[in-house]
């Protein structure tokens, strides 16, 4: 039975490996500045508002003309930092 606890540590670290890495939803207060942030900016719809790495994340945010942009945006001043085409 030597492999017993390293077998036990891997199987440990897996099951919680996944929620170290999941996104964090925004609070809601938060939540309603980035929506009013994107509205300003011309976004007029996206699937997701979250917190990842530091970061806030907004899925599938479409502008004006159509577009689609993944946006990163600075926790504190709400600035878009990044802005992925999709």
């Amino acid at each position: 039975m030597r492999f017993a606890p390293p077998l036990a540590a891997l199987v440990l670290f897996l099951a919680v490996a996944p929620a170290a890495h999941a996104d964090t939803p925004v609070p809601p207060e938060q939540k309603a500045k980035v929506e009013a942030m994107l509205r300003q900016e011309g976004f007029t719809k996206w699937s997701e508002i979250e917190l990842d790495d530091g970061m806030i994340e907004v899925d599938d945010a479409v502008d004006a003309a159509g577009k689609t942009f993944d946006l990163k945006l600075d926790p504190n001043t709400l600035a878009i930092v990044k802005r992925k085409a999709e």
